[in-house]
């Protein structure tokens, strides 16, 4: 297990133990209370438990390296770990809103809400807490599963801020359905995180484009070019859990030898890895440049052009992803 590997492992395990005690804390104000709105947040941490237990295995396995069967690690495991927690949130929502409904047709009596607004209130900033650390951490080294259990957990906070509000305006005013309406509200907020969760499972099992990060790494490489990168095109990421799959075609001049290309590919390589980390793996299929590429090649010095220089392309969305040369004719490409 790498760094990244095991710091996102160790965070994960805090989640966990976090997670567990949250739970007990929000059970002991729903014990005191009989509100159906805490019990709403008490059943969402249900939630919170397993499935931060189901992202630590899965973290566990996703670091885990290479081998045989798994030319490409692990990491699509962390979609099957976001996948079960989504599904989990959306049960919870559901049956939120059961118990909600239940509770406005049959309303029971509330007690010592003072003791059990305190009790959440301290959970609601644990959460809070822990979930901007665990969606920080996600980003920055691409773990699904953090960033879903960081956004599971800040999902929950705002539950339980909500409820809060209802519960204090419940304890002046002594409305009882203000309970259940508070309960409805928040569980429809459930849903809709489990919903957006599944989502993104879909999007990383079919492979889809991570529109943000494709976008972000042209204009870096782009700001970052080197002269003898004459042009790159069929520019393609792919997320493998952490790992950040990159392949791309880059143009050198046609008379670099075997050493300069590789070269080349390495320092674009090292350039990634500056701002991605190391859990980068690049592909890169080297071309010679074509008379028509003198047109937009920098190089001042090169002893073999054939065309004056131009103008350089601006590489794009659009125009890096295709498979073929940059030419300064191809309008509709740029």
């Amino acid at each position: 297990m790498n760094t990244t590997a095991r710091q996102n492992f160790r965070l994960q395990q805090w989640i966990c133990v976090v997670g567990v005690i949250l739970f007990i804390i929000k059970l002991l104000a729903w014990y005191l209370t009989k509100s159906v709105a805490i019990l709403t947040d008490a059943l969402e941490s249900t939630v919170n438990v397993v499935s931060a237990f189901v992202g630590l295995y899965s973290l566990y396995l996703s670091a885990r390296p290479k081998d045989q069967n798994h030319p490409y690690g692990h990491g699509k495991v962390e979609f099957v770990s976001a996948g079960v927690e989504g599904t989990l949130i959306l049960l919870a929502g559901l049956i939120i809103i059961y118990e909600a409904v239940d509770n406005f047709t049959h309303p029971h009596s509330l007690q010592q809400l003072d003791d059990g607004i305190i009790l959440v209130a301290v959970a609601a900033l644990a959460n809070y807490i822990l979930g901007y650390i665990a969606i920080q951490q996600g980003k920055k080294h691409q773990s699904l599963a953090l960033v879903a259990s960081g956004k599971h957990l800040q999902a929950d906070t705002y539950t339980t801020v909500g409820i809060i509000i209802g519960l204090i305006f419940l304890y002046f005013t002594s409305y009882k359905w203000i309970d259940s309406v508070v309960a409805v509200l928040f569980a429809l907020l459930i849903v809709y995180n489990g919903l957006s969760i599944l989502r993104s499972v879909v999007a990383g099992v079919m492979d889809e484009a991570d529109e943000d990060l494709l976008l972000e790494m042209i204009a870096y490489l782009h700001e970052n070019r080197r002269a003898t990168w004459v042009d790159i095109h069929n520019f393609r990421i792919i997320k493998y859990g952490m790992l950040l799959h990159v392949d791309c075609h880059l143009t050198v001049p046609w008379y670099f030898t075997v050493q300069q290309g590789h070269d080349e590919t390495a320092a674009l390589e090292h350039l990634i890895r500056q701002k991605y980390g190391e859990d980068v793996e690049l592909f890169v299929h080297l071309d010679g440049c074509v008379p028509t590429s003198c047109q937009l090649c920098s190089i001042t010095q090169c002893p073999h052009r054939q065309h004056d220089f131009v103008q350089q392309i601006t590489w794009t969305r659009n125009n890096i992803s295709y498979n073929q040369k940059h030419q300064l004719s191809d309008n509709h490409h740029h």
